[in-house]
């Protein structure tokens, strides 16, 4: 990646509008993004799309800096939505669609927003709590209804008017602000990642991804509001490539979306490559253009899937706040492995301290780049988290690690109160805060235990008010219109009293040792689950 310091050209190679109006000139017929339903957005078309939504969105007053909410399943408004909000200089702020509750009106809050673009299907969620500074709803159907006070509905044609407008560049620069993406809290309500345009594309473009080339079609079909959708799609739209937009991963159909939609490379997530592999072996195996997929994390998956499937594997770590400073090679053979640190990047193993454990030791993974703005830019409206993480010049990312002889880097802990479960971060605040509002109720813990297809699953620990007793059909009902899906909890445990610390603090890591005790109850195997609903 150039220097952005003294580099006249790095605005054009990482700056979304710059990136898009250059290739609509350079290579204007060379197909950007392809879909499910059959479209098929040239460079050209996209730049069309992207202007004519802008202008619509102008027109409800965005402008250079503002925060637009984007509240959408995968689809091709969801992308040009997304791209024209940078096209205007705007923050674009994504937001997981199974939000619900406090954690919805959380978000709409902080990020400040005045204009938020949503799936119909979804109104009546923002509806039910606070939304802040927002004054004009976009409504991804035609119909948008009266409106309320001090709230206008509006139906999705107003961000697709007869002409568009030439909109002034207002000066976009690789350090200005792309997004504001929530990632769960830990000690307290989930933050907002203020990411640039530098961070999103060094993220996963050809500094940090190697492994994709130019000419590959990735398959996206993580959500758009996760960097998985995000970051790649505007990675390859910056470095030319093109993307193949899924509406998500099906198990049964990811194979036929591959061929239909000609996709070279993906990323997926440990449990998909797990569901994959367990599929019936069959002669189509191995026909299909997919030429490499990222399985992280990696566990024992990886040589399996290589050979059955004939792709190229690779693994990596990342998160929100960072651009994959660790990455593996072609077909890594160690189960559960990370990679090494990439070109352009240090990190160490620190204790409590912020001192570097011993060769072998665990310890905190810290970071920091060579290039600036390469990394987050902090945490929207969190002055103390921001400190927390960036103390003594290097991000902490809270997750403990090993290496080993080779400097092959291996994931050991969290050592922050968050639970990974299918992709998504979860706060164990945010799902003890809904616990406790609860009558029943003294006191609650959310804990991760391990799942039989990776990561984690969630776990309360709960300990009732004197003389109540806690009925799980009750309880979990409570939960369901407060948390999204893939918070609910999969393990219930009721104890008289939490174990705390003599200044009452609860200590989860001995929660987290006991796990599923013969007195947790399987709420999943009890009937009690909440499927997945998908817009």
């Amino acid at each position: 990646m150039p220097n952005t310091s003294s580099e006249p050209r790095a605005a054009t190679t990482c700056v979304l509008r710059h990136a898009l109006e250059h290739h609509a000139r350079t290579r204007a017929d060379q197909i950007f993004a392809v879909f499910e339903d059959e479209q098929r957005w040239t460079f050209a078309e996209t730049l069309d799309h992207v202007r004519c939504t802008a202008t619509g969105l102008r027109a409800l007053g965005v402008g250079a800096g503002d925060a637009v909410v984007v509240m959408l399943p995968n689809c091709g408004l969801a992308l040009r939505v997304m791209f024209a909000i940078n096209h205007l200089g705007a923050v674009c702020v994504p937001i997981n669609t199974a939000y619900r509750g406090a954690l919805l009106e959380h978000v709409l809050v902080d990020s400040g927003a005045r204009v938020a673009v949503i799936h119909a299907e979804l109104l009546e969620r923002v509806l039910e709590v606070g939304h802040g500074r927002i004054t004009d709803l976009v409504l991804s159907g035609e119909s948008a209804g009266p409106g309320l006070p001090g709230l206008r509905l509006h139906p999705v044609s107003v961000l697709k008017p007869p002409q568009a407008q030439n909109i002034p560049d207002p000066g976009i620069m690789p350090w200005s602000t792309q997004s504001i993406i929530y990632t769960s809290g830990t000690t307290g309500a989930s933050k907002g990642v203020l990411s640039s345009y530098m961070h999103s594309y060094t993220s996963v473009g050809p500094t940090s991804w190697h492994c994709v080339k130019d000419d590959d079609r990735q398959l996206v079909h993580l959500p758009l509001f996760h960097i998985g959708g995000a970051f790649v799609s505007s990675a390859a739209l910056c470095r030319g490539s093109s993307i193949a937009l899924g509406k998500g991963f099906r198990t049964e159909r990811f194979w036929d979306i591959v061929r239909d939609l000609q996709a070279t490379s993906v990323f997926l997530l440990g449990v998909m490559a797990t569901f994959l592999l367990k599929q019936a072996p069959g002669p189509d195996d191995r026909n299909h253009p997919l030429r490499m997929a990222f399985i992280v994390p990696l566990g024992g998956a990886g040589p399996a899937f290589a050979e059955r499937f004939g792709v190229e594997v690779y693994t990596l770590f990342n998160m929100t706040e960072i651009s994959t400073p660790l990455i593996s090679g072609s077909n890594p053979a160690k189960p559960g492995m990370c990679g090494r640190p990439r070109a352009g990047v240090e990190v160490r193993l620190v204790d409590e301290n912020d001192c570097e454990v011993r060769q072998g030791q665990a310890g905190e993974l810290i970071i920091r780049t060579d290039q600036p703005w390469t990394m987050n830019s902090g945490y929207h409206n969190n002055h103390e988290a921001t400190v927390r993480a960036w103390r003594n010049g290097w991000f902490h990312t809270g997750d403990s690690f090993s290496v080993d002889a080779d400097g092959d880097y291996f994931f050991r802990d969290r050592l922050k109160d968050s639970i990974r479960r299918r992709g998504e971060n979860i706060s164990s605040y945010e799902i003890e805060v809904e616990l406790q509002s609860h009558p029943g109720v003294r006191e609650a813990a959310a804990i991760p235990v391990p799942c039989e297809h990776g990561e984690d699953e969630v776990m309360i620990v709960i300990a009732p008010v004197d003389g109540h007793r806690i009925v799980a059909e009750e309880l979990f009902s409570h939960l369901k219109t407060r948390l999204a899906h893939f918070m609910m909890p999969r393990y219930l445990r009721v104890v008289a009293e939490l174990p705390k610390t003599p200044t009452s603090k609860v200590q989860k890591h001995l929660l987290r040792e006991q796990g599923v005790t013969p007195d947790t109850l399987d709420l999943q195997q009890a009937g009690l689950y909440v499927k997945r609903s998908l817009l």
